[in-house]
């Protein structure tokens, strides 16, 4: 098991987290911490942090032809290749399996239909599967990892402006400035200054979800706490976000699977 260890002026006690994207545990100690009690510290809680590790789900490569989430929607992963005229990444519309592909589609679904925060069910046309869309990435294989996230990131930044912009205006406070990044414990964050940060990783949820997480922290603009007041103002802004949440509670570890690190060559 891998432990990361890292050193805070502001704890004033040791602590373990685990990375749900890093699949690791993360411990933070004092400045003045001694390393001889921090292993002993691991040591003691070993079985815990196992079993938390282990509860995670399984990792996803972003191999090709891998099942990969886009707001909520299954995309079939195909590197391309070197393709100039079409961009880097882009996205192909749903087409009819052939007799073939029907019986591989098959057997790929029943791996599939475990991963709950995507609406991956295939429909029947005239008695055949319909592939799910493609998310296309040119170039090689080895950058398609990079290239994908890259793109995925971008994507997330443009929905997560447009639904902060929608919400700030209900709420009536607009922030400083809006960043995405791979946060491992939270899907949003909102600092004293004004500014918001969000996890890239919503782009996999269903897009409500990533409404709601936009809300959420919007509201923190107003409200920096989590008491009634900031609830009102998160209701007032998006009446169905009890949706949003419970989906992010039995799902929401599972958008941390899909792993860019885990490009097979």
């Amino acid at each position: 098991m891998t432990v990361a260890v890292r050193r805070s002026a502001r704890a004033k006690r040791f602590t373990l987290k685990v990375s749900h994207t890093e699949r690791t545990a993360i411990l933070t100690l004092p400045d003045r911490g001694r390393m001889e009690d921090a292993s002993a510290f691991i040591a003691r809680h070993y079985n815990w942090l196992k079993e938390q590790i282990e509860k995670l789900p399984a990792p996803v490569s972003l191999a090709d032809g891998s099942i990969v989430p886009l707001r909520g929607i299954a995309h079939r992963l195909t590197f391309a290749g070197p393709v100039r005229c079409m961009g880097v990444v882009w996205v192909e519309k749903a087409s009819a399996a052939s007799p073939i592909e029907n019986i591989a589609l098959a057997s790929v679904m029943q791996t599939v239909r475990a991963m709950q925060p995507c609406s991956i069910e295939p429909f029947a046309h005239d008695g055949d599967l319909i592939l799910p869309p493609r998310l296309c990435v040119s170039g090689g294989p080895e950058h398609a990892g990079r290239r994908l996230v890259d793109w995925l990131k971008i994507e997330a930044k443009k929905d997560l402006f447009y639904r902060v912009h929608h919400h700030a205006g209900n709420v009536g406070i607009y922030p400083k400035r809006i960043s995405v990044r791979d946060q491992s414990t939270r899907w949003g964050s909102c600092s004293s200054s004004g500014n918001l940060s969000f996890s890239w990783r919503l782009i996999f949820a269903p897009s409500f979800v990533l409404d709601y997480v936009a809300a959420h922290e919007v509201a923190h603009l107003k409200e920096m706490n989590h008491g009634p007041r900031f609830w009102r103002v998160v209701r007032d802004t998006m009446p169905e976000m009890h949706k949003a949440r419970l989906w992010l509670k039995k799902h929401g570890s599972e958008l941390h699977r899909f792993n860019p690190s885990i490009v097979p060559s």
